[in-house]
């Protein structure tokens, strides 16, 4: 018997997650509170090649407050991967903190992919 597609792993709901959002629902990227690095992105994709640029001390602030996985969930709709980096380690600091923010988040955006391609 063939496993059922859950909706989350539906192609329509892969393309939502990676699709490109309005500027209003950007991710702005500080470094504390009224400190805007004057670094945004609009799409999962985005996000994953700003955070190798971001500041180190804007990564830390963020994924401390729970914001990368609060817009993850709530903007782009993507349950699975917000509650994979709400699971990581809080005591990650630096570029390990970097490194496996990046390493989730290329693996959701590949499988992701993945599920469009198959469907295609």
């Amino acid at each position: 018997m063939k496993k059922k597609e859950s909706r989350a792993d539906s192609p329509e709901s892969a393309a939502k997650i990676l699709r490109i959002t309005p500027i209003k629902e950007a991710f702005y990227f500080f470094s504390d509170i009224g400190q805007y690095t004057g670094i945004f992105a609009r799409s999962l994709e985005e996000f994953y090649e700003k955070i190798s640029s971001v500041p180190l001390k804007s990564l830390e602030f963020h994924f401390a407050r729970g914001d990368f996985e609060k817009w993850i969930k709530e903007i782009l709709g993507d349950m699975h991967l917000a509650k994979t980096i709400n699971s990581m380690d809080k005591s990650l600091k630096a570029e390990k903190l970097r490194t496996m923010l990046k390493r989730n988040i290329r693996r959701r955006i590949n499988h992701l992919k993945k599920i469009i391609e198959k469907h295609s």
